[in-house]
């Protein structure tokens, strides 16, 4: 058997990956629960923190998709031994990838107050939003650098450095949360939710200077661009535009999922808030695996190791169950408790507990999907995860969602939604992978 799949190796980079994986949902879950227990407006502050979140969030996943398509090329190149000939390309990714946040951020800075308002934000929630929106924004281009340069160690086969890079970045903010959300009596004023962006911001600038260090320390890339374009541009262009698409059909659903919510009410969105974050730190700690699947899978594919890929992804799924698993378990037993860590408002909560058992039972399913979705991803399939996505969403979750809505289920509705998209996106990519690897796996 191939030793890049043995339990250690998998792990050897699963685990890494999984800490380097939950760095953002951390950034969000710290800002979260700090700006939940502030003494003015806690509630407001707290939904308006989850809609800037969920748009934010949109735009890292829309742009950052590069990390993947990166990841996806270099790894094939590394398991058909020509990592010389593919040295050039992440310098190209990276100055387009951060141009492109560049034109962002011109463009959404001065119309922060239309965007939230398509959200269905107003009154003091509406202000909190613009005041939390209009820094954090900053740190978006220094965001998408660090997910560029990760999917170059991806590719690389190396996660111990996205690992040490995301720590280091968690740390601080938790740091700088605490410090500048709530001041320090006689040296630095409470700044609340501007204390909270610009404590992200600062992470995120800290990260990307760390990424660039490492990776012209210590990897053979050169961040040196050269006019004329590498082989592998269209293609990565390519993977880039068919993962773009599908990440939009994804945020067509998180945005009407934070639209309802806000249109419930602020106990709603702020409840939602809580509860869209606890499920994403699961999908990320799950990414992990995803993760070390994209890796392996586009080395294995590289190297036309078709019984090794089968053998994988069996492996992948028993852990995706097992670690989706020990999450929900884990959810249950401190089920009152974990509530309680984000707010203390009592209608905030009797929302959140209405939902958190189906964010809990969602684990094992997310796994499988997260897991199978990250290998496709490897193996370059952009286009079906394309076309799976945008299918799910519009027969699945929108339905789903109007039709639990009409019947007042409100906070039920957008989990039930969430529940039966997740299945819907995970149950095709089993059933593909295995009619189309396991004879070629037989016959090798």
């Amino acid at each position: 058997m191939n030793k890049s799949i043995s339990f250690k190796n998998i792990n050897k980079l699963a685990i890494p990956a999984l800490i380097a994986g939950i760095a953002e949902p951390i950034l969000s879950i710290t800002d979260t629960a700090i700006i939940g227990h502030i003494d003015i407006n806690a509630t407001e502050s707290l939904a308006a923190v989850g809609i800037v979140g969920a748009f934010i969030s949109m735009l890292i996943w829309v742009f950052g998709q590069v990390r993947s398509a990166i990841s996806s090329i270099i790894s094939q190149y590394v398991g058909a031994n020509k990592l010389d000939e593919i040295k050039e390309l992440p310098a190209q990714a990276i100055a387009m990838i951060v141009a492109s946040s560049l034109l962002v951020l011109a463009l959404s800075y001065p119309f922060s107050r239309q965007i939230f308002q398509f959200y269905n934000a107003s009154d003091q929630i509406l202000e909190y939003c613009i005041a939390y929106f209009n820094i954090r924004i900053f740190g978006f281009p220094f965001a998408l650098f660090v997910f560029a340069v990760f999917g170059t160690f991806r590719g690389l086969q190396n996660t111990f450095y996205p690992m040490i890079i995301a720590i280091i970045g968690a740390s601080l903010n938790i740091v700088l949360d605490i410090i500048l959300v709530y001041g320090i009596e006689g040296y630095i004023p409470a700044m609340h939710v501007e204390g909270a962006a610009y404590a992200s911001v600062i992470a995120q600038v800290v990260m990307a200077i760390i990424s660039l260090v490492l990776l012209l320390k210590k990897t053979a890339i050169s961040l040196r661009l050269s006019f004329t374009l590498h082989a592998e541009v269209p293609r990565l262009l390519n993977m880039i535009g068919n993962l773009f698409i599908r990440t939009i059909a994804l945020n067509v659903a998180l945005y009407l999922a934070t639209s309802y919510a806000t249109d419930y009410g602020k106990e709603y969105i702020a409840a939602y808030t809580i509860s869209i974050n606890i499920w994403l730190l699961g999908a990320f700690m799950i990414d992990g695996y995803s993760s070390a699947g994209n890796i392996l899978s586009g080395k294995l594919l590289g190297a036309k190791e078709y019984k090794s890929l089968v053998i994988l992804s069996n492996k992948l799924f028993k852990y995706g169950i097992v670690i989706g698993t020990i999450i929900a378990v884990l959810g249950a037993v401190f089920y009152n408790a974990i509530g309680r860590i984000f707010t203390n408002e009592t209608l905030v909560l009797e929302q959140f507990y209405t939902v958190f058992w189906i964010v809990l039972i969602t684990q094992p399913i997310n796994a499988i999907t997260f897991i199978f979705d990250g290998m496709f991803k490897g193996m370059g399939e952009m286009k079906y995860l394309r076309n799976l996505l945008i299918l799910a969403t519009g027969l699945v979750f929108v339905p789903t969602l109007l039709i639990f809505d009409y019947l007042n289920y409100k906070l039920i509705a957008i989990w039930l939604a969430f529940t039966c998209w997740i299945i819907a996106r995970g149950l095709p990519l089993v059933f593909k992978f295995r009619k189309k690897f396991i004879p070629l796996a037989e016959n090798q």
